[in-house]
């Protein structure tokens, strides 16, 4: 046991590093077939071979998740885990669709995407943006919250400015929001604009604060990204020592 739970959680080995990048090949593969799937024409054997790569790639992952609750210190904790339900959902598809009428869950196959999710858990450079989320959290949090407060100041102000001669276009603050969307993230899609002077005024110091909207979280994760990777050194140092 002891032997197996290195393999399959510790990396840093031979062996474990080995497994892990079978499952990394087997993530990529079912993500191409998936993809492929999608194609129209598709003659019956090629059919054949993806449902065939479906069921190979299905079962391994099947067996990893069976080795990773067998090996795992706290089973339950493990499960409950955004790991643990990634895995699970996963494989969840296949089996709930198996022997049944496709038509009716159709969605389902959606699910199957889990499948590239998978491959965060492997790569250290989603690891180290996880930590670096989790170092600026609650300024992304508070971020979000000043975020909303002004895509609701900005609708109420538009809706002010360019009900009176766009009723239809800006008839409630709430169909205002979607202009405020696409002014505040600077894409303006240019299906709704206004065409008053204040309005346009308006539109100007919208646009100004839609710039810091776009700026200020990715500052927050430049710096958080790089006190992660000296975190990681440290741990590396530290381990080496």
């Amino acid at each position: 046991m002891p032997k197996l739970k290195t393999i399959v959680e510790d990396n840093t080995t031979i062996h474990g590093r080995a497994f892990d990048l079978v499952v990394q090949l087997l993530i990529a593969v079912s993500i191409v077939s998936f993809s492929i799937e999608t194609l129209p024409g598709l003659s019956p054997s090629e059919e054949q071979l993806l449902r065939a790569i479906n069921v190979a790639t299905v079962g391994f992952f099947t067996i990893e998740y069976i080795l990773r609750i067998v090996v795992a210190d706290r089973r339950i904790r493990f499960i409950t885990s955004f790991e643990g339900l990634v895995d699970l959902l996963a494989i969840l598809p296949f089996y709930v669709s198996t022997g049944l009428d496709l038509r009716s869950i159709r969605g389902l196959r959606f699910l199957r995407l889990f499948q590239a999710f998978k491959l965060a858990r492997y790569s250290k450079a989603i690891q180290r943006f996880h930590r670096a989320f989790t170092l600026v959290k609650e300024e992304i949090v508070l971020f979000l919250v000043v975020t909303g407060m002004l895509f609701y100041f900005t609708a109420a102000g538009i809706h002010y400015f360019e009900h009176p001669l766009q009723p239809e276009s800006f008839s409630s603050i709430f169909q205002g929001l979607w202009w405020a969307a696409a002014t505040l993230t600077t894409v303006g899609y240019g299906d709704v604009y206004p065409i008053t002077t204040g309005g346009k005024v308006f539109t100007f110091f919208v646009l100004i604060i839609g710039l810091g909207i776009v700026a200020v979280p990715s500052g927050l994760m430049a710096s958080a990204l790089s006190e992660a990777r000296k975190q990681e050194s440290t741990e590396r140092k530290d381990r080496s020592s």
